[in-house]
């Protein structure tokens, strides 16, 4: 039997286009072929949200499943296994089921509904979906099929502290005779995930003693990015072939053929988040209808990162780096963001910001202490430079990158409607000390970020000698309590059991709780770590607690 995974970026609600993926797929390898497999909800693209809840989508894909069997009836030896929201037919819970239809020759052979349904972190499937009540094997040329979705092949007791559902759906599958499991995903990237997936989908093989196919999704969907990489293993859990991820591709493979140890190599972690980052921007632009971005270059590693990026995704003709300088800007940033533009060879512009600066310090006389900089002053030159660039992007549709990185986020050290403007927040999931981790990376080949950049001490530059660490502790102490507390959950007595100082630790932890209004009215942020803010931490803005 030849299988083929296809390993595509579908847009979220635009049935008609990923309806013709899957025909054009169909077309081309039907030939060489006995089923074409598709990734989870590929239809509708994953995650649809509360788009499940317009009656016109359903409609929809309802309408888009009538024209494939229609299609399939010219092409009656090969299958389709694709994903796809189908109503339940019954009166009561949500009326829908995240399904996998095996269609074949104009006829839907077999649905198999997603029994497992997340709700944590980013995931709320609850919310649109009723399990699956049970799950079954088709056969289908010669194999008898165990057919899965995502969270469906999750349990796992290595993974999991307590149990999160009653029933282990591959092991069942398995009992019930499949020869061979196959798994459909839209699975989103999160730092080192990429092994663990290797390694559930190797246990689940070796433990079964059957082969085993897994597709991913590919593709940025606002926050989320999917990394793809599909793969097919053998019943030993060894590698028949594993798809380049971050990008679309299709492969067909034999299952029964023998696997090849050592064919999974994974990437470096930062080469990882590097190719996520690239991807997710790339794909934000592109399926919002957006071509061209705008990055104020302050001389600092966030925005020579982002503009680097920038450029890497959308191509140096369509970026803009906007040089800001003011009374407090140094040479040597400005020096700095100069030969950053050139080395990346995208258009930079130079917009003093010195006299609008020295306007709102003659208006403010009288109601503000304009003598002396405080924060209220800072912030003004950094809501100046955010209203340049929105200016811009207003003239002449740029979208404006926002720079700012998780660990300011964290902390609230960023200005609302200042360097928080804009519409994607490139590193809004990338801790400080990562950022710098990936100015050495994108420099590997080449220098396109200067040194001196990456060297000199960070400083937002909106007073007179301002360093980061008069204000901040030592990012390196920081991004260690900040993950501590974010992604482990740990309380400040399991943090200062760990050796931080308790007055360090008490001060990040409150600055990250009393942040929460700021994120809050942040721009969407590129997930990359396993909690990122935004749409999977919902953390309540008015309330009083301490931990």
């Amino acid at each position: 039997m030849k299988i083929t995974l296809a390993q595509l970026n579908p847009i979220v609600g635009d049935v008609s286009g990923n309806l013709k993926k899957v025909v054009d797929t169909l077309e081309q390898y039907a030939g060489e072929t006995d089923l074409i497999i598709f990734s989870e909800l590929f239809l509708v693209g994953y995650p649809p949200r509360d788009l499940l809840e317009q009656p016109a989508l359903i409609e929809a894909t309802q309408a888009a499943v009538q024209k494939l069997l229609a299609v399939s009836r010219s092409f009656p030896k090969t299958g389709l296994l694709v994903g796809a929201p189908m109503p339940t037919g019954l009166d009561t819970g949500k009326g829908l089921n995240n399904c996998a239809l095996l269609i074949c020759g104009g006829e839907i052979l077999f649905r198999q509904n997603k029994s497992l349904l997340p709700t944590y972190d980013v995931f709320d499937e609850t919310r649109h979906f009723d399990p699956g009540a049970q799950v079954n094997v088709v056969n289908f040329q010669g194999e008898t099929l165990g057919i899965s979705i995502c969270e469906d092949a999750w349990y796992d007791p290595e993974l999991w502290s307590r149990r999160l559902y009653p029933c282990d759906p591959i092991q069942v599958l398995a009992q019930k005779g499949a020869t061979l499991l196959i798994n459909i995903s839209a699975s989103p990237f999160q730092v080192g995930k990429e092994e663990v997936r290797f390694r559930l989908f190797h246990n689940h093989a070796q433990r079964f003693g059957l082969p085993f196919i897994y597709v991913n999704q590919v593709g940025g969907n606002d926050e989320l990015i999917f990394d793809g990489h599909s793969l097919a293993l053998d019943s030993w859990g060894e590698p028949v072939t594993v798809l380049t991820g971050f990008r679309e591709a299709v492969a067909t493979v034999d299952p029964a053929a023998p696997g090849k140890p050592g064919l999974y190599q994974p990437l470096e972690e930062i080469a990882t988040v590097h190719e996520a980052l690239v991807l997710g921007l790339r794909d934000y632009f592109r399926k919002c209808g957006f071509s061209k971005a705008v990055v104020g270059l302050s001389g600092g590693v966030d925005s020579a990162v982002t503009c680097c990026l920038a450029q890497q995704a959308l191509g140096q003709d369509n970026v803009l780096g906007v040089l800001m300088p003011s009374p407090y800007s140094s040479q040597g940033s400005i020096r700095d963001s100069r030969k950053l533009a050139k080395n990346l060879g995208v258009q930079v512009k130079e917009i003093p910001i010195t006299p609008i600066y020295r306007a709102y310090l003659r208006s403010l006389k009288g109601h503000l202490e304009v003598e002396k900089i405080g924060v209220a002053l800072e912030n003004v030159q950094a809501r100046i430079r955010g209203n340049l660039l929105m200016a811009l992007s207003n003239e002449f549709g740029y979208l404006v990158l926002s720079t700012g990185n998780k660990s300011e986020m964290a902390v609230g050290y960023c200005t609302l409607y200042g360097d928080m403007s804009g519409g994607l927040s490139v590193l809004a999931d990338v801790p400080k000390t990562m950022v710098y981790q990936l100015a050495r990376y994108l420099n590997r080949e080449r220098i396109l970020i200067p040194t001196e950049i990456i060297t000199k001490p960070p400083s937002a530059e909106l007073r007179p000698d301002q360093k980061d660490q008069d204000t901040l502790p030592p990012y390196e102490i920081l991004d260690q309590i900040m993950n501590y507390y974010l992604t482990e959950g740990y309380s400040f007595k399991d943090i200062t059991r760990l050796g931080f100082e308790p007055d360090v630790v008490r001060w990040v932890i409150r600055a990250i709780d009393r942040s929460e209004y700021k994120r809050r009215q942040a721009a969407p942020g590129l997930k990359i770590t396993s909690k990122a803010f935004g749409m999977g931490r919902r953390i309540p803005i008015a309330a009083r607690y301490e931990f």
